[in-house]
């Protein structure tokens, strides 16, 4: 039986009816949903308007049927008229599948999803190009679309791109970085469009070209070291050629900064006096510490000596003893004897 007095009721009915102010109105929109979905969108808003919306959550004590239906109904009243832009789309969608089910579902969903398109546009492709191949895209723009573009850019790369602007648009640009407000969605749209053009004619697709034998190398040389070892030979079955490059990356000379003493006191007893010296003469002294630490310390001052006895060094001849002793370390590492990676069975 409700504790209610009758002229609870009738107040509680008269608040129902009552016309809602539009916080009043986010309020009650805000408490219809489960608390991390409210969480998520009251992160986005200022300190101001969470004081605001939190009083307004507080205060409306027993919300009827009435102000529900009421504020879904003037909240769909605000939409309906807005629409909801294409620009972005796949990378919302995209998102929303990461939060739901995980990365790797995620992107499997997508390429079923979208089986020949990519799950990026084109302005965020843009980010990850380098300098020189975005000038051309901007080249002969109007200084808005540049101004807009550049905003987007990390500073370094807005920074090259803007130098190799003609001086008098270089002020223009940079004048209307200054006094730009905000951005709309058609504008974006517009943008996308001029570079998804102007991508085709510069570069064709070979600019959008993603992986390679470094991006797998990289990945491997982050795997267990099982899957090197199952992997490399089938892809050297399969290509040759490939499976090379993937090597190549994989074991680079700089690599073996990382190299605990242990492994690399096994490197160095490897490696020629002559070479081990040659292959120094071409690095940073403090980067020769590594070896140096692997060493008595007789041995490393005479290395040390030899290094600055030995005069000036075509590069060329630095690079190749790095290369051999990389080739000794790849097969060490072949043989088990010094490792790379971090996978948990290469650890008992």
């Amino acid at each position: 039986m409700s504790d209610m007095t009758p002229f609870d009721t009738q107040a509680a009915q008269a608040a129902d009816m009552a016309p809602l102010s539009d916080a009043e109105a986010a309020a009650v929109l805000v408490m219809l949903l489960d608390e991390q979905q409210a969480s998520r969108m009251l992160g986005q808003l200022s300190p101001a308007e969470l004081q605001l919306l939190g009083q307004k959550m507080c205060a409306l004590g027993e919300i009827g049927p009435e102000s529900i239906c009421r504020a879904v109904d003037g909240f769909t009243a605000r939409t309906e008229k807005l629409g909801i832009h294409a620009w972005g789309r796949t990378n919302r969608v995209h998102d929303m599948m990461r939060r739901a089910v995980g990365p790797i579902k995620a992107d499997n969903l997508m390429e079923r999803i979208i089986p020949d398109g990519t799950p990026t546009n084109t302005l965020d492709i843009t980010k990850w190009l380098n300098p020189q191949a975005i000038v051309p895209l901007v080249k002969g723009e109007h200084p808005q679309a540049i101004a807009v573009l550049l905003i987007q850019l990390e500073a370094d790369v807005a920074a090259k791109v803007l130098h190799s602007l003609p001086p008098e648009q270089q002020t223009q640009v940079v004048h209307r970085i200054a006094t730009m407000g905000p951005v709309s969605t058609e504008a974006l749209v517009m943008l996308e469009e001029l570079l998804s053009r102007r991508i085709s004619e510069f570069h064709g697709r070979g600019t959008l070209t993603m992986g390679g034998a470094k991006n797998a190398a990289e990945i491997i040389n982050n795997s267990a070291k099982t899957v090197e070892k199952r992997i490399i030979p089938e892809i050297n079955r399969m290509d040759k050629v490939l499976a090379r490059a993937i090597e190549n990356e994989m074991f680079k000379f700089e690599h073996l900064f990382e190299l605990d003493p242990k492994s690399m006191g096994a490197l160095l007893r490897e490696v020629e006096s002559d070479i081990l010296i040659n292959a120094l003469k071409g690095i940073a002294e403090d980067q020769r510490d590594v070896f140096f630490a692997a060493m008595s310390s007789r041995a490393a001052d005479g290395v040390k000596d030899e290094i600055a006895s030995r005069g000036r060094l075509k590069m060329a001849d630095c690079v190749e003893a790095q290369k051999q002793i990389v080739a000794a370390a790849r097969r060490l590492a072949a043989e088990g004897v010094i490792s790379f990676g971090s996978g948990d069975d290469d650890y008992v």
